[in-house]
């Protein structure tokens, strides 16, 4: 089964500033569900690879999170998908950790953990950490545009060649029309 690794923030849901720090904080982006599902249906295994931070700076704790994992799994199994897994860092920006993106240490254990062998495997976000993360370890990098920061050409072409949608249906699109 093909695996399909996504950032949360600012790929599925809206992101914050101020950190997703509850369930009835989550807003999905329009559409992303849906792509979610076609992703699966195309026979595409989900995963989450997320920064979480927040833990890390007590902004929320792992109740809060898993709340809020549980209600993205809820609303996607309205539909008819589901994450498989979520991997996450729990750690701060200077904690000096190897599994906050852009390190690969997390992409690393979810490929040992769940036997996913990560050259080639699409991995979309929206920072240049993810990119970076990606690269890491030989996934395909794949960008959106719907994030907090703008993604500037400079910076993207320093990076060597990255394919980058509009939002997370537009990747789904490209992914599956190949």
């Amino acid at each position: 089964m093909r695996t399909l690794l996504l950032d949360r923030d600012g790929v599925i849901n809206r992101d914050s500033p101020d950190f997703i720090r509850s369930p009835g904080e989550l807003r999905p982006l329009p559409g992303a569900l849906e792509a979610v599902v076609r992703a699966q249906r195309a026979g595409y295994r989900v995963i989450i690879v997320s920064n979480q931070s927040g833990l890390a700076r007590g902004l929320f704790a792992m109740r809060d999170l898993n709340a809020i994992h549980r209600r993205l799994q809820d609303e996607l199994e309205r539909l008819g998908g589901r994450v498989e897994a979520f991997f996450f860092c729990p750690h701060g920006p200077d904690d000096g950790c190897d599994c906050r993106k852009p390190a690969g240490g997390l992409l690393r254990a979810l490929g040992e953990r769940l036997g996913v062998e990560l050259g080639g495997t699409p991995f979309v976000g929206d920072r240049l950490s993810d990119v970076r993360a990606a690269q890491s370890v030989g996934a395909r990098p794949m960008l959106v545009r719907t994030g907090l920061q703008p993604l500037e050409a400079a910076a993207l072409a320093a990076l060597g060649p990255v394919d980058v949608f509009d939002d997370l249906p537009a990747a789904v699109e490209a992914l599956l029309s190949c």
